[in-house]
């Protein structure tokens, strides 16, 4: 603690959310680049956007090892731990203020703490997006990368096909919640002072 500030974002957790950060980015680009390009007017050359999604794939796997090994060996993997008993009600109460408390200056259900960096509903989206959708992601990733690791038929459909589409769903969903967690992190009296939190490492007391 120093003075109204909260140390919550150590510089191994800061250096991961950054190279994350533009790794999502530049995934999310070159992945609509290749998903909708147009030959005579690509936004991105269709070499070019493969070779940059696939390095900036290569880069993300890399830092969600980081991450993963840097969760097991700190106190941050426990933010991401969903207690079930009360959970709907918790989310309920967080999604009113959302909805309502936040227009009206309520205070805050769930205000940042050392113990709970968190709300409910932040709590459960990063958890299901760091633990099952950025997996899901990897995995069909990588698959399309070597696709020799890929089932030649399933239910008489193409896996190659199966997992492209799998993979870009998942994407799709990754950006939504990109689009969510920005918005997010913007709520408050201070819109950025969360933004400035994850690159001090400290958070201030309102």
């Amino acid at each position: 603690m120093e003075n109204n500030k909260m140390y919550l974002y150590p510089t191994w957790l800061r250096i991961w959310h950054g190279i994350n950060a533009v790794c999502i980015i530049m995934l999310i680009v070159t992945g609509i680049s290749i998903q909708y390009s147009d030959l005579q007017y690509p936004f991105i050359p269709f070499g070019t956007a493969i070779t940059l999604h696939n390095i900036f794939g290569v880069i993300a796997v890399i830092s969600y090892v980081w991450f993963i090994i840097g969760n097991l060996i700190s106190k941050n993997g426990k933010q991401y731990r969903i207690q079930r008993k009360g959970l709907i009600n918790r989310l309920i109460k967080q999604t009113e203020f959302y909805v309502f408390g936040y227009f009206k200056d309520a205070p805050k259900p769930y205000p940042i703490s050392e113990q709970n960096k968190f709300n409910p509903l932040q709590r459960i989206s990063y958890a299901s997006a760091m633990y099952f959708l950025v997996p899901i992601s990897i995995i069909t990733g990588l698959s399309l990368l070597y696709p020799e690791m890929i089932v030649d038929d399933l239910f008489d459909i193409n896996g190659i096909q199966i997992t492209a589409i799998i993979h870009a769903s998942v994407g799709f969903f990754l950006s939504i919640f990109l689009v969510i967690h920005l918005y997010v992190s913007s709520v408050g009296k201070h819109p950025i002072k969360n933004y400035k939190s994850i690159v001090t490492g400290y958070h201030e007391r309102t």
